[in-house]
């Protein structure tokens, strides 16, 4: 992956880096994924969410908003 990436969200959780991304996405953030579990042992590793460095700041502010909008 080039260096213009930046991590926005982690989770142990592949659903929930699937739902942040497909969240971002919708809101014309581009995003995507970068599954870092084990292969064999999937509860070693993250998946991260990864946005371009010029959006960084647009997708925490979206992704803070979303995570007070559930409580």
């Amino acid at each position: 992956m080039e260096n213009n990436w930046t991590k926005v969200f982690s989770s142990e959780d592949a659903i929930t880096a699937e739902i942040i991304k497909q969240s971002l996405i919708e809101n014309d953030i581009p995003a995507v994924v970068l599954n870092q579990q084990d292969s064999s042992y999937k509860v070693f590793g993250l998946n991260n969410v990864m946005v371009q460095n010029e959006n960084v700041e647009r997708a925490k502010a979206h992704i803070e908003a979303d995570s007070s909008n559930e409580d």
